[in-house]
C-alpha cells in the first residue's frame, strides 16, 4: 500500500480493522512520521530548515509563510496540508489518518488536538477505526488546549475557544466554545 492509496481509503471513510494490511501500514507510517518529528523536536532548527522537515513530514511544501513553534506530533505526516501564513503553537498533535487540512491564516494555540480517528463501539471490532477528515477553513483561530473530532469542518473566520471539543461542524464567522463546543456568538465587521 502507498500513501496515496491509504488517503483515497480514508477519503471514502472505510472502516480500518484492526491488525489488517491497511492497520499495518498505518504502524509503520507512524514510525516514519516518528523519525521526523523527533527530528523536529529534538534540535533547534532554522526556519528554511523546519520549512524542509515540515515538507518531509506532509510529503508537500506547506504554504508561504508557514510557521511552527516545536514541538508538534503527528502519526502519520502524510494526509496534513497547511495552507499560507499558518501558525502553529508548541505541542499540538494532529493524528491526521483520516485528513487535515489546515486553510490559509490560520493560527493553532498551543497543545491543540486533532484527531480523525474514532475506535468503534463494539468491543469485537474495537482495535478497527473511522476516519473522518478535519477541514478548517480561512483566519481560523483555534485557542489552546482546545479539541477538534473527526468529520469537523471550521468555517471561515471561525474562533475556537481555548479548551473547547469541537465535535460538530462550526459555521463561518462564529466564536464556539465549551465541552461540547457551541456557538457563543458570531463575529460582527468580518472581513
Amino acid at each position: 500500500m502507498t500513501a496515496e492509496e491509504y488517503k483515497a481509503f480514508t477519503a471514502r471513510g472505510e472502516f480500518i480493522f484492526g491488525q489488517s494490511e491497511v492497520h499495518a501500514f498505518m504502524r509503520a507510517a507512524a514510525r516514519e512520521a516518528q523519525r521526523i518529528t523527533a527530528e523536529i523536536n529534538g534540535a533547534y532548527h532554522t526556519p528554511e530548515e523546519q520549512y524542509a522537515l515540515i515538507e518531509e513530514l506532509t510529503g508537500e511544501a506547506p504554504g508561504e509563510g508557514f510557521c511552527l513553534f516545536p514541538p508538534i506530533y503527528t502519526d502519520f505526516g502524510k494526509n496534513l496540508r497547511f495552507g499560507k501564513n499558518v501558525f502553529v503553537n508548541s505541542g499540538c498533535c494532529f493524528q491526521d489518518q483520516g485528513g487535515i487540512d489546515i486553510g490559509d491564516n490560520c493560527l493553532i494555540g498551543h497543545q491543540v488536538v486533532f484527531a480523525t480517528l474514532d475506535h468503534d463501539l463494539d468491543p469485537a471490532k474495537r482495535a478497527g477505526m473511522h476516519p473522518a477528515p478535519i477541514r478548517l477553513g480561512k483566519n481560523v483561530w483555534v485557542g489552546a488546549h482546545a479539541t477538534i473530532l473527526a468529520g469537523v469542518t471550521v468555517g471561515d473566520n471561525a474562533v475556537i475557544a481555548a479548551g473547547a471539543v469541537v465535535t460538530r461542524d462550526v459555521p463561518a464567522n462564529a466564536v464556539v466554545g465549551g465541552v461540547p463546543a457551541r456557538v457563543i456568538k458570531y463575529i460582527e465587521g468580518k472581513e
